[in-house]
């Protein structure tokens, strides 16, 4: 029997006995939809990872230095946090210093964060992001301006009231207004608008366009930090090996300015975006490894299912086999046939579970902060698992068929 005669006369079996069928592709089903569903969130969340939250909060091919980590992951003790408290601060004089002695081509900003409300005209943000750092900062943080302009290098130095505004706080403070030129107060303090940031979306449910950006030596650094302090420097450089240069020359800067012998350790922190990445590297690992565990319990349950189906369908269709054997079908012929049939009730589950699967992704990215992005590989390894169950489910069934004899099968009632 050829191969395609053998898949027409699978899917006619299916057809005319749709509710075996259904039961004997539902395990399959269950189990591709888990595979392509998971996978997708676990891909989406690399890609999120990578390109969103480290990008993000720390930015690529960036470290900062600090006084300790901004992004903490694990179980921290409270050691450490008590040691992390006994640092001293960085100050204005450490961040020149760095950006003075570092010879690989970088660029550089500083940075310092509180928490403040905004207010125009009686309209009112709450807890919004204030920001003070240098005119590089939008740079680094790939923060394009899609309304105005950055601040300068002048303005910093002539500690001018200037600030750059994400495009929530814009939304909700000037809606049907041109902010540019117009004067806001954060924490009680005025500040002229002179630019707006493109929308950045959010990052797990939290926005990341309600925030202001100020000159770090305005006002506002009274707000965010004490005299003469500053929460981080931000080294960004063109390449992975060069941030690693760069940070070699920044942690024996701060090591002599600092004094520190060479037995004692780091009293400041060199943040980069490996130590988020690679705790997520650890989740994402563990969630590989369970995915095949917990994809199998419903691919053993499917393949049961259709093993059992099929020795319903040898019992049922005895007597056919009898007469196909006495008119020269040869024991391969019946072997191949229910080979098939068993293969293509799992592999019509394996896509149904393909599409129900990818839809449910879409479904999630749409409705939740989790990202989800279908694996072109997670596909084909569905087909190949639902066919892969399909044959292993039938060859017993189909070997018990092959070696009927055919007058006992013909006699059969």
């Amino acid at each position: 029997m050829r191969l395609l005669e053998a898949i027409r006369l699978a899917f006619h079996s299916l057809l005319a006995n749709k509710l075996k069928s259904s039961f004997g592709l539902i395990g399959v089903f269950i189990g591709v939809t888990f595979l392509i569903a998971v996978v997708s969130i676990v891909e989406g969340m690399n890609t999120y990872m990578t390109e969103r939250f480290a990008g993000t909060l720390l930015g690529v091919n960036t470290f900062h230095v600090r006084r300790r980590p901004n992004v903490n992951v694990g179980d921290t003790p409270d050691s450490v946090w008590r040691s992390y408290a006994r640092r001293p601060r960085i100050s204005f004089e450490d961040a020149e210093a760095v950006q003075a002695g570092i010879t690989i081509p970088v660029i550089t900003a500083w940075e310092s964060e509180a928490r403040a409300n905004l207010e125009f005209r009686g309209k009112l943000v709450k807890d919004a992001n204030v920001t003070g750092a240098t005119e590089r900062y939008f740079d680094i943080k790939n923060l394009p301006i899609a309304q105005g302009r950055a601040f300068t290098a002048q303005e910093i130095r002539a500690a001018q009231p200037v600030v750059v505004i994400g495009w929530e706080i814009g939304d909700k403070l000037f809606a049907g207004l041109d902010p540019i030129g117009k004067e806001i107060r954060i924490a009680n303090i005025p500040y002229r608008v002179i630019g707006i940031v493109e929308k950045q979306g959010n990052l797990f449910g939290f926005s990341l366009d309600k925030f202001a950006v100020a000159p770090a030596t305005s006002p506002l650094k009274s707000l965010v930090n004490p005299p003469r302090v500053v929460d981080a420097l931000i080294v960004k450089a063109q390449t992975i090996d060069e941030m690693k240069a760069a940070m070699i020359e920044a942690e024996a800067i701060m090591r002599s300015r600092r004094q520190l012998r060479p037995n004692q350790p780091n009293n400041f922190e060199l943040e980069t975006a490996d130590a988020v990445l690679e705790f997520w590297g650890k989740i994402n690992r563990v969630m590989l490894a369970a995915l095949p565990g917990l994809v199998s319990i419903s691919l053993v349950v499917g393949g049961i299912v259709i093993m059992n189906i099929m020795l319903m369908s040898v019992a049922e269709r005895t007597r056919e086999i009898g007469i196909r054997k006495s008119l020269g079908a040869k024991r391969r012929d019946i072997l191949r046939q229910f080979l098939v049939e068993s293969a293509t009730i799992a592999t019509v589950g394996a896509v149904l579970g393909i599409a129900t699967g990818i839809a449910l992704a879409f479904v999630i990215d749409a409705v939740s902060p989790l990202p989800a992005t279908v694996a072109p590989w997670s596909i084909v390894v569905g087909v190949l698992v639902g066919g892969g169950v399909g044959i292993v489910s039938g060859v017993y069934p189909a070997t018990r068929a092959a070696k009927l004899d055919p007058i006992v099968a013909l006699r059969f009632e």
